[in-house]
């Protein structure tokens, strides 16, 4: 796994650290290390085993810690897997296979296989998002229904932000959240010697500091494939992201599927605020009837 740090001792200061985020999942969660053609896969698995499956993916440079507030809630009715994508700071393989490809998808064909899921709601966000909509376009049968935070591979990627972080990174610890907050928005800034939602704002630093980000264009999904997508889709964006054009994901969406409930948050970054209640209240449908719909929590993610 080292080959996706700088080092060796930062990879296991980030693991350390993950290690201690799990610890304090607010359900009971079962680790379950699925075997997979890319390596074995990580997942953190709560909620009833015969309710509706939910599978959530992270973004890039995250893990499923970043799902801490959002758990409590949704495990209460769905069978929710936290999976840790492959190639990022989470326990899963560092395998990295070109995005231009069916990769992805083959690879959460073999989590799926291996945790028993023949059809599933999807949460993702941003790179999550992007992997969860090539699931659906490539597998439409096994996708029941779509929310995405920031999704990449609708609107246009930004570049110059990113170019205008990186000498941030050189001035030390207070350099590295001020890059952060540039590229991630307002939702991400976090206070010298504080933590923010159960210590992931630090645990972010921590990755910025000893993680190799991925390189390159994610791609961008044609016409003809959004079009061909039929499965319920609630898409929320931030009007300030400074990673993607949010308005332009927004036009596509609107004119490619004019069914999808997407959601233009004026003033948040690619970062969002809490969205726990508005995506409980869009994967309701897929609970059932009859299940418990008791108070919604308040989530860290974007």
């Amino acid at each position: 796994m080292s080959g996706i740090y700088s080092t060796s001792a930062g990879a296991q200061a980030v693991e350390r650290h993950y290690r201690d985020l799990l610890g304090r999942w607010p359900v009971a969660g079962e680790h379950v290390r699925v075997p997979t053609a890319r390596g074995e896969t990580f997942v953190v698995a709560s909620g009833s085993a015969d309710a509706p499956a939910l599978l959530l993916l992270h973004g890039s440079g995250a893990n499923s810690a970043m799902w801490l507030g959002d758990m409590a809630t949704w495990a209460r009715h769905f069978r929710v897997y936290a999976v840790d994508m492959i190639g990022e700071p989470g326990l899963s393989a560092p395998a990295r296979p070109p995005l231009a490809s069916d990769a992805y998808a083959c690879w959460l064909d073999d989590v799926l296989a291996g945790l028993g899921v023949a059809r599933a709601s999807i949460v993702g966000v941003s790179l999550g998002g992007w992997l969860a909509l090539d699931y659906a376009v490539r597998r439409p049968g096994r996708v029941e229904r779509l929310a995405l935070l920031c999704p990449s591979g609708l609107g246009r990627q930004r570049w110059l932000p990113l170019l205008g972080a990186l000498p941030l990174t050189l001035l030390g610890e207070g350099g590295r959240r001020r890059a952060m907050r540039r590229i991630l928005g307002p939702a991400a800034r976090v206070p010298p010697g504080g933590t923010v939602a159960e210590g992931l704002g630090e645990f972010a630093l921590l990755v910025h500091r000893h993680f190799r980000s991925r390189r390159g264009k994610v791609p961008v999904f044609g016409d003809e494939a959004l079009r061909g997508l039929d499965v319920p889709l609630l898409v929320v964006v931030g009007g300030r992201d400074a990673l993607l054009d949010s308005y332009d994901t927004r036009r596509r969406l609107a004119r490619l599927l004019p069914h999808a409930d997407v959601r233009l948050l004026p003033e948040a970054g690619h970062l969002l605020p809490a969205q726990t209640r508005e995506i409980q209240d869009f994967l309701e449908p897929a609970a059932g009837p009859g299940r418990e719909t008791g108070a919604h929590d308040q989530a860290f993610g974007g």
